[in-house]
């Protein structure tokens, strides 16, 4: 039988030898060592550049960052720097130093519409060097950004985690075909709202239909509730999005409209760590999925080109329950993969399964028949009373919410 491994294996790192912002960067630089440190995606090209000729830099890993010149890199390997300069010819970093903001994916809609958006130039280059099986250089730009991604989740997630804890952190799983305006994608902006006002934090797959709906509760969560089905009557004259165009100018449109009333950045695009679950929640798509547009309502936005990574990221992180929505073949995989998670307890306590649509779970996909035996029989004891059937999105927020996070 399978045993969860050791807890330091599976646990978000802590790195106080990281250094991933221009501001820490500057702070270590005025001591006259960045020795035994790693700089991460830095543009050290811009004014105030910084002098780092008289600078111990012993062991010190430049990765992804952007110097003045070739000779400046050049120097800092003369003595005895590591230097993973970025890779040229991609059009993403190789070692982002945060997640991704809606604005940032979206940055080229105005100007062109779909076809110019930073995310679909981005999955169109992808497309073109291999997609899921690229070549070595394009691998190992992918795998650096997809760490760096990795590095900026946890760090984004540290402050929430420490004052909310595991168990404050809400999956919600379903259907990306779930047309705007339907039953389901009410039940579940209307479910993002209820959790994301209760002070969980919504994580999505980040792609349309129910990810979308989930993360378009959380970002109007400091609305009332009639502001939230109005945005999505709106939305619901772009409901297919295989429409590309409609469908994002639509989202931006409704992003515009009514931003979020209260917890609001100090600057724009940036969200202060215990603010994000009321602006959106988290979204963890992938470039695999590319050619669906952009979930625009999440706060913040993990993508990776990994799907395999981006999946099993968002159950590790959903400990705090997880919502499946009526869906297919994805969808029902996530619940069996989740289900392997609680069984052996990897990520350690799982929070309730809600399954909403309760004819949906037992007749047209009755998953319910086997899950339930299954976590009956988990080595940690009989774990099938986590599972939820419900029609009702009260209902459900009283499963998720019913215990102090």
């Amino acid at each position: 039988m399978p045993t969860p491994p050791p807890a330091d294996v599976i646990e978000p790192h802590t790195a106080p030898d990281e250094i991933e912002t221009r501001t820490a960067f500057d702070r270590r630089l005025v001591t006259g060592s960045l020795a035994g440190l790693t700089v991460q995606g830095l543009r050290l090209d811009l004014d105030p550049v910084p002098d780092l000729t008289g600078t111990d830099v012993a062991g010190t890993l430049f990765v992804g960052c952007r110097f003045a010149s070739r000779e400046v890199g050049a120097d800092l390997v003369r003595r005895g720097a590591n230097v993973v300069p970025p890779f040229s010819g991609l059009p993403y970093p190789t070692q982002p130093s945060h997640l991704y903001t809606p604005e940032e994916l979206a940055a080229g809609f105005a100007e062109g519409g779909f076809a110019t958006m930073y995310d679909t130039r981005v999955y169109e280059h992808f497309r073109a060097h291999g997609g899921a099986l690229p070549d070595v250089k394009e691998a190992l730009g992918q795998r650096l950004h997809d760490h760096g991604v990795d590095n900026a989740l946890a760090d984004a997630t540290r402050a929430w985690l420490a004052t909310h804890g595991p168990q404050s952190v809400v999956g919600v799983m379903g259907g990306h075909a779930v047309a705007r305006g339907s039953v389901p994608y009410r039940m579940a902006a209307m479910l993002g709202w209820e959790l994301a006002r209760a002070d969980r934090l919504i994580v999505t797959g980040g792609g349309p239909g129910v990810m979308e709906a989930a993360n378009l509760g959380a970002y109007l969560s400091s609305h009332p509730a009639e502001t939230l089905a109005t945005a999505i009557d709106l939305l619901a004259t772009a409901p297919d999005f295989t429409d590309h165009d409609r469908y994002t100018a639509v989202a931006l449109d409704v992003r515009a409209r009514y931003a979020p009333t209260e917890g609001l950045p100090c600057s724009p695009g940036e969200l202060s760590s215990l603010d994000w679950a009321r602006t959106g929640g988290l979204a963890i798509p992938t470039w695999l999925y590319g050619h669906e547009p952009a979930n625009l309502f999440a706060g913040k936005i993990a993508k990776y080109f990994s799907n395999a990574i981006r999946e099993d990221t968002i159950l590790r992180l959903a400990r705090g329950g997880i919502v499946f929505a009526p869906g297919r073949a994805g969808t029902v995989q996530e619940v069996f993969q989740a289900a392997t998670k609680t069984f052996y307890g990897t990520d350690g306590a799982s929070g309730a399964y809600v399954f909403l649509d309760r004819e949906y779970w037992t007749r047209e996909l009755p998953v319910e028949s086997l899950l339930r035996p299954l976590l009956a029989a988990s080595p940690f004891g009989d774990l099938s009373g986590t599972i939820h059937l419900t029609d009702d999105v009260a209902e459900a927020a009283r499963a998720l919410i019913g215990a102090p996070a």
